[in-house]
């Protein structure tokens, strides 16, 4: 516990000193409370033009429609961004040639690759939490007036999406760790987004884990909140799967 509580304290520093996670952290936040915010200035105009692009929920101009629009950039800009920073907490050190200074410590790689996921999952809350406040001050800043208990909801559901995308982007850590680099667990992010989107044409979307967060966030009035339930099976197979690869890592191959 002790090995494991270290590999977490140094993983942390790690990432508080990465630019990465730094300014992935701030185009999610500021990405989409910026965008919600345009599109609800957008929708509170006369023209009917504008309202005829934006469709009937945005163009209300008010905090359903600032949230409806966050939760649809989340669903696929948060799990790129969580997808990201993700392969590059545990494909950085294969990526810098550092991975082969691990096996000389007296903490365990499994312990380590445990560690980076903590932080990660750390990382995401934080993240989510901050795009939360954002949109708040987006809406007081519009002139929404105080949040009802619709709205009060709904800001709930946002704070939840986030943190539901970031365990559905844990297949990044595996692919990232298998592949040892960054690139293959970006690829594997994209071919989420990609299987998320047949999923919705397909309509038995609310039942794929990856999609489910964002079916449940952008539908709360459909029963779908049961589906839920198979999204904790993401992180831990392919958490699991993370750990396996990182305690079997060779140096030669």
């Amino acid at each position: 516990m002790n090995a494991l509580i270290d590999a977490v304290a140094v993983e942390s520093r790690k990432a508080r000193s990465a630019r990465v996670l730094w300014s992935t952290g701030a185009l999610l936040t500021f990405g989409v409370a910026t965008l919600a915010a345009v599109v609800v200035a957008a929708g509170r105009t006369a023209d009917p033009a504008i309202l005829a692009k934006l469709g009937p929920q945005a163009a209300t101009g008010d905090w359903t429609a600032l949230l409806a629009t966050a939760a649809q950039v989340t669903a696929a800009g948060g799990l790129l961004a969580f997808g990201v920073g993700l392969s590059w907490l545990t494909g950085r050190e294969f990526a810098d040639g550092t991975i082969s200074g691990l096996f000389g410590l007296p903490v365990s790689r499994s312990a380590i690759a445990t560690a980076k996921l903590i932080v990660f999952f750390a990382w995401a809350v934080v993240v989510s939490a901050a795009l939360t406040v954002l949109l708040l001050v987006a809406g007081f800043a519009l002139g929404l007036g105080a949040p009802d208990g619709a709205a009060i909801a709904g800001v709930a559901r946002q704070f939840a999406l986030g943190a539901l995308t970031a365990l559905i982007a844990v297949p990044a850590a595996w692919a990232a760790s298998w592949g040892r680099g960054l690139l293959p667990g970006i690829a594997v992010t994209v071919g989420i987004l990609v299987l998320a989107q047949v999923s919705v044409l397909a309509d038995f979307a609310s039942w794929i884990p990856f999609v489910a967060p964002a079916f449940w966030s952008i539908h709360p009035d459909v029963d779908s909140a049961l589906a839920l339930s198979v999204v904790p099976l993401v992180p831990l197979i392919f958490g699991a799967a993370t750990v396996m690869v990182w305690r079997r890592l060779q140096l030669d191959r």
